[in-house]
């Protein structure tokens, strides 16, 4: 046994869509490369590998986060219809610790970060140096062979007790239009993908993952396919924008926004994400402008008022129908958190919010979404919320069965938008070639989420008969 210690993993089960959907298996729509074959994971023994200080929101106590990747037994549930979603909590912890344990550097906050040097005998100035090392000079440093100018004691130390790589890279993809998709692996093994876009207007995007997969089940997400594999911690999430500025800055110069919209519902992973958005706005670091961070969710309340009260960051809510009959199909979590009342969460939340404006993600699907009732429609429900609208074109995958608006309706649902005083914006494609698109995310492998019944009124939308 490894190290001489048997680690037990205590796992708190939260409820995926991916097994609420499981009761409707009798009536789901499966397509032949998905067959539905939900895993639920069991106590496994397996210690962990690099600790992670908690964020200053938790008690003052060591927590490691670690990959799962253990095998684990089939078992199938039906669940009834308004059975709990899973609200956003830790999945896993443990309870002692391994000898020779490093800290994960990349998953401190900078307090967190000052404090563990100041720990070691270390003065704050030099928490600073190495901090600059890790976020900026355009450093962006991954071993300590790159921490020039750090005292010999320091460093020695470092090597010692700390890791300043969260992944490995595995692949680069670029596409025809210049975006990039990033490949890296985690230590368990599972892989995530990080998306880089350039724009010639002198801004450019990375679109990062805050899960591996995603409970979520959203019908028109090739990442909702996969299901949930684990949460990543802070330092996996902050070194996919540091990887990027380090990898591609030369090639696509400065890399300007973030946008927490990969694999993954951010919100499910709240504590990893908040802290993570901390450390990219940091300016002694990375100093990402907080208006440029924009965290994306399918609309878990709880999480999304906690984010509106502490981070500094944008939000976008992907919105996608304009019915709670079409949400509750194409999006599983509305039937937790329906329209209304996540619509008027929002407006009361944002009264305390100065000159701030929720991004509304609207996916127009064909024949499903796209009407001119439901342009007129969404008009009346963002009524009384500051808000901006992005309408963005369905990227096609083999595990939807969704076809993408024509470019024709899409701008005849804008122009209805703006003339009812909307202020909206169109998203095209970019890096479909190399399905590096808006929800073309992830490698769902043999195991999926099933596909839920096609309400009657749409199956024609889909090609599917009555």
């Amino acid at each position: 046994m490894e190290m001489g210690y048997m680690w037990m993993r205590r796992v708190r089960f939260g409820v995926n869509p991916l097994f609420l959907a499981m009761a409707y298996s009798s009536s789901a729509t499966t397509l032949p490369c998905f067959p539905p074959h939900p895993l639920f994971s069991f106590t496994c023994f397996k210690p962990p590998h690099l600790i992670s200080l908690p964020s200053s929101h938790g008690p003052r106590s060591i927590s490691i986060s670690t990959p799962s990747s253990c095998s684990s037994a089939a078992s199938l549930l039906s669940l009834p219809e308004n059975h709990d979603f899973p609200d956003g909590e830790r999945g896993q912890t443990y309870t002692h610790l391994p000898k020779g344990s490093k800290v994960l550097l990349k998953g401190l906050n900078y307090a967190e970060f000052q404090e563990w040097v100041q720990s070691h005998g270390f003065r704050p100035g030099q928490a600073l140096m190495l901090w600059k090392r890790l976020y900026g000079d355009n450093i962006w440093a991954h071993d300590i062979d790159e921490l020039k100018g750090l005292n010999k004691d320091f460093k020695k130390m470092l090597s010692e007790h700390a890791e300043l790589r969260a992944l490995s890279l595995k692949d680069i993809l670029t596409a025809s239009d210049g975006t990039r998709k990033i490949l890296f692996a985690l230590d368990d093994g599972l892989v995530i993908e990080t998306v880089v876009i350039p724009c010639d207007r002198g801004r450019t995007t990375v679109c990062v993952s805050s899960q591996v997969g995603c409970a979520m089940n959203c019908q028109f997400c090739y990442t909702g396919r996969m299901g949930l594999r684990r949460h990543l911690t802070a330092a996996e999430i902050v070194e996919q924008a540091v990887y990027a500025r380090r990898l591609l800055s030369g090639d696509v110069g400065s890399i300007t926004n973030v946008v927490f919209m990969g694999m993954g519902e951010p919100f499910h992973n709240i504590e990893d994400v908040i802290k993570a958005a901390d450390i990219l706005v940091d300016e002694q670091g990375l100093h990402f402008s907080p208006r440029k961070v924009t965290v994306s969710t399918s609309g878990l309340v709880p999480q999304l008022k906690r984010f509106l009260h502490e981070s500094k960051c944008a939000l976008a809510v992907s919105l996608n129908a304009t019915t709670d009959e079409v949400r509750n199909w194409i999006m599983p979590i509305n039937r937790k958190y329906k329209l209304s009342f996540l619509l008027e969460t929002l407006k009361e939340e944002l009264k305390f919010k100065n000159n701030y404006k929720v991004l509304f993600e609207y996916v127009m699907l064909a024949g499903i979404n796209d009407s001119i009732e439901d342009a007129k429609r969404l008009i009346d429900l963002v009524k009384g919320i500051p808000c901006k609208i992005n309408l963005i074109s369905f990227n096609p995958h083999c595990g939807s069965q969704f076809r993408p608006s024509s470019d024709e309706k899409m701008i005849e649902f804008r122009n209805i938008l703006a003339e009812g005083g909307c202020i909206v914006f169109m998203r095209f494609s970019r890096g479909d070639d190399q399905m590096a698109a808006c929800g073309q995310l992830g490698k769902p492998g043999s195991s999926q989420a099933p596909l839920l019944r096609v309400p009657e009124q749409f199956r024609v939308a889909l090609n599917l008969g009555m």
